[in-house]
């Protein structure tokens, strides 16, 4: 510490030195303490009062600081025991199978029957899970597997099993080309790209179908009831409805009764585990009512266009027979819509657990000022590195399916659905050069109210379910695992250019006239 010295009334002063083993005397001590107390009487209490209140709120939002840092921390540490769990459970797995296979080996006198079975197994497991495709019916098919892999039917009704794989436009044999990286002479390059379409092939016939209507709608009404009567008929199909439009359906006609509904909550979570296929009857709002039906995963969807504006509708109502024909039957082209899911962290939880949610929203969550005149103070996050402190009217966390709603309207980028990523778009900044960012599926966002803001925020996910945001809580957005695989009607590409060309009338000018001065 460098001396410093305190010069009182007139020629008298007051020295404090530091020795050479670091301690000071008594003396100087004293002398140190009558300089403070000169200095507390010469300056204004209210002047130092406001000096501890500062420094009060700068400890407390230090203290945070550092439980954020350590709750991230433990929150790492559980996320790695987590897979390491799963990386032992595989192990073990994988074993147990090559003892298996070396015992079958080992007994070439076995019956053939046992022979004959093996092969089976063996050929069927490099069918659905091979390196070409991705097999998803072992977790959508109902029923449990034991250890030898074999199904335990359930209450509930087979459901239609179907396998996900790439796709290459072109491609005659059916080989199917992946992104690879590889090192050569210290050289990394990367193997020619897919298109990565992803194509729906249905390995047993579906037999439920949900059909979800846009409300208040004469002409949707009437469209469902011919819809319903058509895939009982034709296609011998189970069928589900909201219980209102049951209602509907049976004052219209007795004919109904065979139409199926729930009662609750808890039978909205077994949904999918009954029904194979989800119909939309309206535009994107419709679409987004069908997803937050689905806390967790979600059928195929095919939406249906009648509404006002649909990014995420190519089908048209009046070829429904024909389209619905072509998807029962497949392959088809799907894409996957990512969602994010959502927890709301309050400023009195003890850890990172004790949240609200999770909230899962298919377009974007949006935090705001509400009815309130100031600016929102936002502290922004990602993983454990500070973003920014956004000022302005708020902010919008989209997804790439979301681009092309309010992301876009606040001036955010138009991204393909396909793409893997969290639209980070400011609302109204009070700086020019915040610019809108994209950032990669895998990392976590959070948003926190700080204690010298001026007012709350508003948190609401998809338009709806508002929460207030009080200081110090904060909002945690992720990645969800359980996407939303909407139908195509040509693929993921012809149909997102199509629907920005109809719905925005992108890039639609005159073309320049030819009239005028030529280079010659």
């Amino acid at each position: 510490m460098a001396p410093s010295k305190v010069n009182s009334a007139g020629d008298a002063s007051v020295s404090c030195s530091q020795p050479e083993n670091g301690f000071l005397n008594s003396l100087s001590l004293l002398s140190s303490e009558k300089a403070v107390q000169e200095l507390l009487q010469q300056s204004p209490v209210q002047s130092t009062d406001d000096h501890l209140i500062e420094f009060s709120d700068a400890m407390r939002t230090v203290a945070k600081a550092l439980r954020r840092a350590a709750e991230g921390k433990a929150s790492a540490q559980a996320e790695a025991a987590e897979w390491k769990r799963k990386y032992e459970l595989e192990k073990a797995r994988n074993l147990h199978l090559e003892h298996k296979e070396q015992s079958h080996r080992e007994n070439n006198g076995g019956d053939e029957r046992t022979e004959n079975l093996a092969s089976r197994s063996n050929e069927q497991s490099e069918q659905c899970c091979g390196s070409n495709g991705i097999c998803s019916h072992e977790v959508l098919r109902d029923g449990d597997r034991d250890s030898a892999s074999k199904v335990v039917p359930n209450k509930f009704a087979r459901k239609a099993s179907f396998k996900l794989s790439w796709w290459c436009k072109g491609d005659q044999s059916d080989q199917h080309k992946h992104d690879i990286v590889s090192f050569e002479r210290g050289n990394i390059t990367t193997a020619e790209r897919s298109s990565k379409q992803i194509s729906l092939k249905w390995e047993s016939q579906p037999q439920t179908v949900i059909i979800l209507t846009k409300p208040n709608s004469t002409s949707v009404r009437i469209l469902c009831a011919e819809m319903v009567r058509w895939l009982r008929e034709q296609k011998k199909l189970d069928i589900y409805v909201e219980p209102h439009v049951r209602a509907e359906l049976l004052t219209e006609s007795s004919y109904y009764n065979f139409v199926h509904t729930w009662k609750d909550e808890t039978e909205i979570m077994l949904l999918h585990t009954k029904v194979d296929l989800v119909v939309t009857l309206g535009g994107d709002g419709t679409v987004l009512w069908a997803a937050s039906m689905f806390k967790g995963p979600v059928p195929p969807v095919v939406p249906f266009s009648l509404g006002s504006l649909g990014f995420m509708t190519p089908f048209h109502s009046e070829r429904y027979r024909e389209y619905l024909d072509s998807i029962l039957k497949g392959p088809i082209s799907i894409t996957l819509r990512h969602r994010l899911q959502c927890h709301v962290i309050r400023e009195a939880a003890k850890n990172e657990y004790e949240t609200e949610g999770p909230i899962l929203v298919l377009n974007e969550v949006t935090i705001d000022r509400g009815i309130s005149s100031y600016l929102t103070n936002l502290e922004c996050y990602c993983d454990n590195s500070f973003v920014t402190c956004v000022q302005g009217d708020g902010l919008i966390l989209s997804t790439t399916s979301g681009s092309t709603a309010y992301s876009l309207a606040a001036g955010g980028s138009m991204v393909h659905p396909q793409v893997p990523g969290i639209l980070f778009t400011p609302i109204c900044p009070h700086s020019l050069s915040f610019r809108p960012l994209i950032l990669p599926e895998h990392v976590t966002l959070r948003v926190q109210v700080p204690f010298n803001s001026r007012s709350h925020a508003w948190a609401s996910f998809d338009g709806k379910d508002r929460k207030r945001l009080a200081a110090g809580d904060a909002l945690v957005c992720s990645m969800a695992p359980w996407p939303v695989p909407t139908a195509c009607q040509v693929d993921s590409t012809s149909d997102f250019l199509n629907s920005i060309h109809d719905g925005l009338h992108w890039n639609l000018r005159k073309t320049q006239s030819f009239d005028g001065p030529r280079d010659t």
